[in-house]
């Protein structure tokens, strides 16, 4: 059995970590509140950029843009991953990297090749690990998405798939549904289906537009903010998740750290009261003996 002073000595060591843990929940929980914030006002330019680019497909369908043209054949993919730069947000990054794998694993039972662009120093280390192709990375992007950061990289990509070298790109991050719950989405980034630029079911017409200079320029220009929008809001998304996460699990640890605290007290105090009953029964017994 432990003594009182190591039992003391545990109490202390888990009361500063309740402390640590504490102050990292209340930290999480200011910041949970600005990107979700910056999150939730994103996503209404991306819904709109997404709608306008449907309503320029079918205004304008003799022109297909590149990204918009699916390639015969399917033999090398580019795979974007978005994870954090710190820990300590529960299972958050190992869901994600769970997604992604199982897609890698079926992609090379079909005999396609697999090329990465990684966001995020826990993804990078993990997919460093297992001896995946990285091409492109981008870490330590702080508490605010830079799109410029993301930029260089992810073109890339859209430059390898325009030249014919990858047949298609997918986006792996983490959305944000609400403060208890984030979960991993896979989303095909290019080509361009049908159905991601296919304008609101329920609008009662489709637009039209004239153009200026021409149709190709502007529809153009149009898919590559949409692409942009597209990585601004899945980086917001897993941002917003992290902080949650974080929370949740920083709240869990302290509500443990209490949980061990009262077990290691209860121990403490009967250590001492075993103690004190020994020590009395050596004095009775001894004053017997005298």
């Amino acid at each position: 059995m432990q003594s009182g002073k190591e039992i003391r000595s545990r109490i202390k060591s888990v009361e500063n970590t309740r402390k640590i843990t504490k102050a990292m929940e209340m930290v999480a929980a200011s910041k949970m509140r600005k990107v979700q914030e910056r999150m939730r006002a994103a996503r209404p330019y991306s819904s709109r950029v997404r709608n306008i680019a449907g309503h320029l497909s079918e205004a304008n369908p003799e022109y297909r843009h590149p990204l918009m043209v699916k390639h015969k054949t399917l033999k090398r993919v580019g795979l974007i991953v978005v994870t954090t730069d710190k820990g300590l947000c529960g299972g958050m990054n190992a869901n994600v990297l769970r997604t992604l794998t199982q897609r890698m694993r079926e992609f090379e039972k079909s005999g396609v090749a697999c090329e990465l662009m990684v966001v995020g120093s826990k993804g990078l280390s993990f997919l460093s690990r297992i001896g995946a192709k990285i091409i492109a990375q981008v870490t330590q992007l702080g508490d605010v998405p830079h799109l410029d950061r993301l930029v260089g990289p992810a073109k890339v990509l859209l430059d390898g798939y325009q030249n014919g070298d990858l047949d298609a790109i997918h986006v792996f991050y983490t959305r944000f549904v609400n403060s208890m719950q984030q979960e991993p989405v896979s989303l095909q980034l290019v080509p361009l289906s049908d159905e991601e630029l296919r304008p609101d079911p329920g609008a009662p017409h489709h637009w039209d537009y004239l153009y200026e200079p021409d149709a190709q320029t502007v529809i153009d220009e149009l898919l590559i903010r949409y692409l942009e929008a597209l990585m601004y809001q899945a980086l917001a998304e897993n941002m917003a998740s992290e902080q949650s996460a974080r929370r949740m699990a920083m709240k869990a640890a302290s509500d443990n750290a209490g949980s061990v605290i009262d077990e290691l007290r209860l121990v403490y105090n009967k250590t001492r009261q075993a103690a004190i009953t020994t020590e009395i029964s050596e004095i009775v017994s001894g004053a017997a003996a005298v």
